[in-house]
């Protein structure tokens, strides 16, 4: 009996150490990963496996994908396009951003398509902050069903755990429009700045909802324009708590299935199973193009409609001198481009608008010219430079403004 018992312990003991021990592997290998981020270092390889080694909750294909029809001759691309004066070369800017996927749509039908080294039409890629605007579509969904009665609302009037941080009282709409106030740095070269401090969460464990609920007002919400990824993190809470269902749960019904996804799709999580709402999103680059092509069709697909129109309308325009496009506005912090509801606009003059991720993650929408641009990457040089000289968001916009103006 005393041997059968000191077995049972033996073995008890040694299935806890395997799973510390597993555990422990886990976190390392995330935690290694993460540090890699804006180093420099080479992301090829890590980019289409984030599903694979962090947490995540998964989205089965729609029973009824919608596969985009392709035209019976691929266009070409560009040979050269220019940035501010200085001309590129198409196929060696795709090099020297890492890309993995390119895909270009005109009226809904597939004119190119290419992939590079760890891309492929299967692949499921890290969306990074593409994902806020996936995010913004399943906001204004949950507003049209009545979840959310207005985004005139404070946000803490759904998340009372909000209370006592920079959130407190502020619209929802500030929000959406990347005004929150709350204090906030976005540096991916500084290790103490509130972006890496988040990252840290993400590779150690923790939980990104405390994390929000830690921030401190800066500015007057609604005055001021700064980039700042929790906004969408509160916009994931706001979402959980109005429609009691999970983003991932919430998304399949009203979004992922509806717009004909064709693969599994990924969320990353955090340890309290709670996703990434602001970049942990993983689909394949045509999966990632159905919401382009969603938008470009005010939210309408075969006679449904997904995203209210009205919804779409007011995220791709920016309503107050704080979000306008320019170089030399003094109300916005981050890029000389405008902000809509967690979508980029470029520029004032034309139409098109972005969903844009750090290591030149795109799906960028020309309404005037009835296209969808999807780019994926994993541009090593992305933050590696404090001037953001190597981070080519810029020069991007221009070439598919170039491959647009070439298919008009």
């Amino acid at each position: 009996m005393k041997l059968r018992l000191f077995l049972y312990a033996a073995v008890t003991a040694l299935l806890i150490l395997g799973a510390s021990a597993l555990f422990l592997a886990d976190r390392i290998e995330r935690a290694n990963l993460v540090s890699t981020l804006f180093s420099g270092a080479e992301q090829l390889e890590a980019f289409p496996r984030f599903h694979k080694i962090f947490p995540v909750t998964e989205m089965p294909p729609s029973p009824n994908p919608r596969p985009f029809a392709r035209a019976d001759v691929q266009v070409g691309l560009p040979e050269r396009f220019t940035h501010k004066g200085q001309s590129f070369e198409t196929l060696a800017f795709l090099e020297l951003t890492d890309t993995a996927a390119l895909l270009v749509l005109k009226d809904g039908v597939i004119i190119h398509e290419q992939y590079r080294a760890t891309g492929g039409p299967d692949v499921q890629w890290l969306s990074m902050s593409v994902a806020k605007s996936f995010i913004s579509a399943l906001i204004g969904i949950a507003v049209k069903e009545g979840h959310i009665v207005s985004i005139e609302q404070p946000v803490t009037a759904y998340v009372p755990s909000l209370k006592g941080s920079a959130y407190e009282g502020v619209r929802i709409k500030d929000i959406l429009q990347m005004s929150s106030g709350a204090a906030w740095d976005e540096d991916y070269n500084e290790p103490d700045s509130d972006i890496n401090r988040f990252a840290r969460i993400f590779a150690l464990g923790g939980s990104m909802n405390q994390f929000a609920a830690t921030l401190t007002r800066d500015t007057e919400p609604g005055t001021y324009n700064r980039y700042n990824s929790t906004d969408t993190q509160v916009l994931g809470m706001l979402l959980t708590e109005a429609t009691k269902r999970t983003i991932t749960d919430y998304m399949i019904e009203k979004l992922y299935h509806p717009m004909g996804a064709e693969n599994i799709g990924y969320w990353l999580t955090d340890s309290e199973n709670m996703e990434m709402a602001f970049a942990g999103l993983n689909l394949t680059a045509r999966d990632y193009a159905k919401l382009g092509e969603l938008y470009r069709n005010q939210g309408r697909l075969d006679g449904r409609q997904i995203v209210p129109a009205e919804w779409i309308a007011a995220s791709v325009r920016a309503d107050a001198p704080h979000l306008m496009p320019g170089e030399n506005n003094p109300l916005s912090y981050y890029y000389p481009w405008g902000y809509g509801y967690q979508w980029w606009l470029p520029r004032a003059d034309r139409s098109d608008y972005a969903a844009v991720g750090v290591y030149n993650q795109f799906i960028y929408v020309s309404p005037n010219s009835n296209m969808t641009i999807v780019k994926l990457s994993a541009n090593s040089g992305y933050g590696a430079a404090p001037s953001g000289a190597t981070d080519y968001e810029f020069e991007t916009i221009d070439l598919m403004r170039a491959i647009t103006d070439a298919n008009r």
